[in-house]
C-alpha cells in the first residue's frame, strides 16, 4: 500500500509500548522512533504533538494521531485483521469504560501508593487496593479482559501486568502479589507469557535500575526539602 507509519515512543513507556504490542498484533510495519522526553524532545514531536508534546504519536501518511487509547482506537479501526475491540456495541462500550478506569483511577492511584513516603503512603495504598479489587472482580472467570485473546482492555493494563512488578521491586513494596490479588496475578502471568507480547515488553531487570533511580531522588527530595 506504501503507507507511511512512524511511532514517537520512549523505550520504557507502557504508554509507547501499548501502541507497539497492538501494531505487532495487527502485524503492521512501522518505523519507532525513541525520542528523550525529559531532556531534549525533537522538533518533530513538538510539531506532531504541540497541544500536550508527550509520547506517544503516531504519524500515518503524515497525519499524526496522540494520545494512547485513542491510537489504539485508530489502529483497531485502520487495520481489520485481529481485532483488539469487541465488534458487538455493548462489549466495545465496556471495553473502552473499564480502560478508562485503569488509565484514569488505576494506574495514579497505584504510582501514588508505590511513591507516597510519611503518613499519605497507607491511605495511597489503601485506595489502590480498593481500586485493584474492583478490577479483580471484573477479570474473574476470564483468562484475559478480552475472553481468551489479548484485547483493549490487557494491552491497557499492561502497566500492572509488566510494570508494577519492576517498580514495586524498586520501591521495596510488595503491592501487586499472588496472595493480595490471585486473580490478577495469573492474569498478569498469562499475558507476559504470550508470544507477542513477551517479545514486546523492555527488560524487567532495565526497568528495575530505571525506577531505582528515580525513586532515589524523589525520596532524596522529600528528606531535604525544608
Amino acid at each position: 500500500m506504501g503507507e507511511e507509519l512512524k511511532l514517537f515512543g520512549v523505550w520504557g513507556s507502557p504508554f509507547s509500548r501499548r501502541i507497539e504490542i497492538a501494531l505487532k498484533i495487527k502485524g503492521v510495519e512501522y518505523e519507532y522512533l525513541e525520542e528523550d522526553i525529559f531532556h531534549n524532545k525533537s522538533a518533530l514531536l513538538l510539531k506532531y504533538n504541540p497541544v500536550h508534546k508527550k509520547i506517544p504519536v503516531l504519524v500515518h501518511n503524515g497525519k499524526p494521531i496522540a494520545e494512547s487509547q485513542v491510537i489504539l482506537e485508530y489502529i483497531d479501526e485502520t487495520w481489520n485483521d485481529n481485532p483488539i475491540l469487541p465488534r458487538d456495541p455493548y462489549k466495545r462500550a465496556m471495553a473502552r469504560f473499564w480502560a478508562k478506569f485503569i488509565d484514569e483511577k488505576c494506574v495514579p492511584a497505584i504510582w501514588k501508593s508505590l511513591t507516597s513516603v510519611g503518613p499519605e503512603k497507607e491511605k495511597a495504598n489503601e485506595e489502590a487496593c480498593e481500586l485493584l479489587s474492583t478490577l479483580e472482580g471484573e477479570l474473574k472467570g476470564k483468562k484475559f479482559f478480552g475472553g481468551e485473546t489479548v484485547g483493549f482492555v490487557d494491552i491497557v493494563a499492561s502497566f500492572i501486568g509488566h510494570w508494577v512488578g519492576a517498580v514495586q521491586e524498586a520501591a521495596g513494596f510488595d503491592f501487586l502479589t499472588e496472595d493480595k490479588f490471585p486473580v490478577l496475578y495469573k492474569w498478569a502471568e498469562e499475558f507476559k507469557n504470550c508470544p507477542v507480547i513477551k517479545e514486546n515488553l523492555p527488560p524487567r531487570d532495565k526497568i528495575l535500575a530505571f525506577f531505582k533511580a528515580q525513586l532515589e531522588m524523589l525520596t532524596s527530595f522529600y528528606k531535604n526539602r525544608v
